[in-house]
C-alpha cells in the first residue's frame, strides 16, 4: 500500500505549485515515447506494480472460420496490438498469423478454397484503412495506401471481393470489384455520394449484389448494384424512414435482413428486392433483433436479441417457422456471429465475470464449447461483481437504465465514491461486460462504477434513439445524467460528495457538459476524445462522415442550427468548468480532431482551471496500444486519486 501514500503525499497543500508541475517521484513509470503528458504529474512505479495484474487481462474475439480446415480465427494481444491468431480446435494453442506494428483486429479466409485471407488496417488510429491479402507470412497491399477503404463481401464462391474506397475524391466511399488473387483486376463498380455506402452480400449467381447506404440509426436504404454494367437500383421507397441491418442471401436467393418498419425494433425477415417489401418472420421478440446469419444450406438462420443489454442466441428454422433458444451461454454478450459452412456456429460471448472469448455453438444439439481461455492476470474473475440494473424518471417522466457495479460492501463498508462513465456514439449501448483495468477501481479501491444509457442509445427501440437528434434536443440527454445523478446520491451506499464523470467521443461532450451543468455535484471529469465545440467538430472531422454526422448533432451550415450549437458547446461555457479537468487526445483522430482538446484545454487554463491533458501522437479515437493504454490508466488513477478520492 505504499503507492497510496505516494499519490497522497501529491494532494498535500505543502505542495502549491502542483498545478503546474508536480514533484517528481523518486521512481517514476517512464512514459511511453508517443505519449505527450502536458500539465499532471508522473506516474509512481509503485502504482503500476500494484495494478499489474489487472493490466494484464486479454480477450479473444473470434473473427471467421476457416472453409477447409475447420479452424478458427481470432483476434487477441499478446504484445503491444492486437494481431489474428488460428486456432486449430477447441482449447487449442492460439497461432499468430499477423505481426504488425498497428493493430488488425479482422480477418477472412476466401469461401470455398480458404486459400487467401484479407485483413485491414490503418496506421497510428487514422481509420484510413487499407486491404491486404496475407501471402507467405507478410501482408500484400491491395488498395492505395492512401484512401480510406472498407473490405465488405467475398461472392459465394471465393472469387470476388467487394470493398469501398474513397480515392476518387477523399469523400464518397465508392464501390470497388476485385480478385484479390489478382490485383490488376481491381475496377470501380459504381460513384456514389456520401460515406455511408457498404456491399452487403453477393447473389448466388453473381450477376448482382445488395448495397447499403447508411444515413442515420434511423435510416437505411437498399440498392441493386448489376455487377456487369454498375446501374444502382433503389430497393423499395426510399422517402421512408426505415432501418435496415444486414442483408443477406439464402442459397435460393431470398434476401434476409432485419428492419424496424412497423415496429419499435429490428426485428428478421425477408425483402423483396422487386417492392422492397419487408416480411417479418419467426417468433414476435420484445427486444431488438442485433446479427443474424444464415447456414449456408439455408437449414436455419442463427441470431441475436439484445434483452436490456443482455444477450440471447436462437436459432430460426425457416421451413418450420420454430426457434430454438440457446440455453448454455450465462448472462453476457454475444458477439461476432458466423456460421460455418459445416453448420457450426462461432461467437464471442463476454460479461463481468469473463473476459471476451471464443465459442462455437453445435446447432443441432445447442451444445456451447469453448475455444479460447484468454488470461486475466492471475486474477479470479468470478470475484468480480455483477453489475445491477437502475432504471430512473427523467425530467420529462421517460424512463431511463443504466448499469451500477458495486464495491464488495464487506470490503469497503460506508458509503462509497462513484464514477460515471458515459458511452460514445451517441447512437450505442452500455452494456454489462467484462471491466477489465476498470475491476481495479471496484475490487481494490472501492470506487462505485455506473454507466447509464441516456436518451439517444441504441437498445430502447427507435422513438427512443431519436430523443436527442439535433441541437435543439441534444442537451435532453445531458438532463438525464442530472436525473441518474440525483438518484444515486439518494442512494446510501453512495457517497454524494465523492462523485466523478468520465466519458468517450460523444460521451466525452457528455463529460464537458457534466463539468458546467453539474458542477456541484461532480468533484473532477475525465473526458476523452472529447467534443468541444459542434460547429468546430463537424468543419473539421473527415469529410467522409461529416454528412452522416449532421444528421445526428445538427447542420452547422444552417444559421438557426449553428447558433444553437454554439449556444450548447462545452467550449462557448468553459469559464464554468469550475473542477479538475482531465482531458486524453489522440492526435491521429480523424472523428473528434485533437484541435477539439487543444481548444478547451487552453480556455479553462486561461479562465485558472486545472487542466491535464494526456496526448497520444501514434493513436486516433483512443488509445489502441497496450503501453498507451496502461500510462493512461495509470494517470487516471493518479488523477482520480487526487480529486476524487481523497
Amino acid at each position: 500500500m505504499r503507492y497510496f501514500a505516494l499519490l497522497a503525499a501529491l494532494t498535500l497543500p505543502l505542495a502549491p505549485a502542483l498545478a503546474q508541475e508536480a514533484e517528481k517521484p523518486a521512481n517514476a513509470v517512464p512514459k511511453p515515447a508517443a505519449l505527450i503528458a502536458d500539465g499532471m504529474p508522473d506516474i509512481p512505479a509503485e502504482l503500476a506494480s500494484a495494478t499489474r495484474p489487472y493490466m494484464e487481462n486479454r480477450g479473444a474475439g473470434f473473427v471467421g472460420w476457416h472453409p477447409v480446415d475447420r479452424s478458427m480465427l481470432i483476434a487477441t494481444r499478446f504484445g503491444n496490438t492486437t494481431q489474428i491468431h488460428r486456432v486449430a480446435m477447441p482449447m487449442g494453442a492460439r497461432k499468430q498469423l499477423t505481426f504488425e506494428e498497428e493493430p488488425v483486429g479482422g480477418g477472412a479466409w476466401s469461401p470455398k478454397t480458404g486459400d487467401l485471407m484479407l485483413v485491414q488496417k490503418d496506421i497510428g488510429g487514422n481509420e484510413f484503412y487499407q486491404i491486404y491479402a496475407m501471402k507467405s507470412g507478410r501482408l500484400e497491399l491491395l488498395t492505395d495506401g492512401r484512401s480510406r477503404n472498407g473490405l465488405n463481401a467475398w461472392s459465394k464462391d471465393g472469387k470476388l471481393v467487394a470493398y469501398t474506397s474513397t480515392r476518387r475524391n477523399g469523400r464518397d466511399s465508392d464501390i470497388y470489384l476485385m480478385d484479390p488473387r489478382d490485383p490488376s483486376s481491381n475496377r470501380l463498380a459504381a460513384e456514389v455520394q456520401g460515406g455511408g455506402w457498404f456491399v452487403t452480400d453477393f447473389a448466388p449467381d453473381k450477376s448482382w449484389a445488395l448495397v447499403g447506404k447508411y444515413t442515420s440509426v434511423q435510416k437505411s436504404d437498399f440498392f441493386r448494384l448489376d455487377l456487369a454494367t454498375g446501374a444502382l437500383t433503389p430497393i423499395g421507397d426510399h422517402a421512408k424512414t426505415v432501418s435496415y441491418g444486414g442483408g443477406r442471401f439464402a442459397p435460393d436467393g431470398t434476401i434476409w435482413t432485419t428492419s424496424d418498419e412497423g415496429s419499435e425494433f429490428e426485428r428478421l425477415g425477408t425483402l423483396d428486392p422487386a417492392t422492397g417489401a419487408f416480411t417479418p418472420k419467426g417468433p414476435a421478440e420484445a427486444w431488438e433483433v442485433s446479427s443474424f446469419d444464415i447456414a449456408e444450406d439455408g437449414s436455419f438462420i442463427a441470431y441475436t436479441i439484445n434483452e436490456a443489454g443482455m444477450s440471447k442466441l436462437r436459432l430460426f428454422d425457416p421451413k418450420t417457422g420454430k426457434a430454438r433458444t440457446v440455453d448454455g451461454l450465462p448472462a453476457g454478450i454475444i458477439g461476432g456471429l458466423e456460421i460455418a459452412p459445416w453448420g457450426e456456429i462461432g461467437i464471442t460471448f463476454t460479461s463481468a465475470r469473463s473476459a471476451a472469448d471464443a465459442y462455437s455453438v453445435d446447432p443441432r444439439t445447442l451444445k456451447v464449447t469453448r475455444w479460447t481461455e484468454s488470461e486475466t492476470g492471475g486474477l479470479d474473475v468470478t470475484k468480480n461483481v455483477e453489475p445491477e440494473l437502475v432504471k430512473v424518471k427523467s425530467f420529462d417522466g421517460l424512463e431511463v437504465s443504466g448499469f451500477l457495479y458495486r464495491p464488495d460492501p464487506a470490503k469497503f463498508p460506508g458509503k462509497r465514491p462513484l464514477i460515471m462513465n458515459v458511452h460514445g456514439g451517441p447512437e450505442a449501448q452500455s452494456r454489462p461486460d467484462f471491466q477489465g483495468r476498470n475491476n481495479y477501481l471496484l475490487n481494490e479501491l472501492g470506487v462505485a462504477v455506473f454507466y447509464p444509457n441516456v436518451r439517444g442509445s441504441t437498445g430502447y427501440g427507435k422513438t427512443f434513439v431519436s430523443l436527442d437528434n439535433g441541437p435543439f434536443k441534444r442537451e435532453d440527454s445531458v438532463k438525464d445524467m442530472g436525473a441518474f445523478l440525483d438518484h444515486l446520491a439518494k442512494d446510501g451506499t453512495l457517497d454524494a460528495s465523492r462523485f466523478g464523470l468520465t466519458g468517450g467521443s460523444y460521451g466525452g461532450y457528455m463529460c464537458y457538459a457534466a463539468a458546467i451543468h453539474y458542477a456541484d455535484k461532480l468533484r473532477a471529469n475525465l473526458c476523452v476524445v472529447a467534443i468541444s465545440n459542434f460547429v468546430t467538430f463537424l468543419e473539421n472531422t473527415q469529410d467522409y462522415r461529416r454528412d452522416l454526422r449532421r444528421v445526428e448533432y445538427g447542420d452547422e451550415r444552417v444559421p438557426e442550427q449553428r447558433a444553437k450549437l454554439t449556444e450548447i458547446s462545452p467550449l462557448t461555457r468553459a469559464a464554468e468548468i469550475r473542477k479538475p479537468l482531465f482531458v486524453v487526445t489522440g492526435a491521429n483522430d480523424p472523428r473528434v480532431p485533437a484541435s477539439e482538446a487543444d481548444q478547451i484545454v487552453a480556455a479553462v487554463r486561461g479562465n485558472g482551471g486545472t487542466a491535464w491533458h494526456l496526448v497520444g501522437t501514434n493513436e486516433g479515437h483512443g488509445f489502441a496500444k497496450k503501453e498507451n493504454a496502461d500510462y493512461n490508466f495509470w494517470a487516471s488513477l493518479v488523477f482520480w486519486q487526487q480529486y476524487l478520492l481523497n
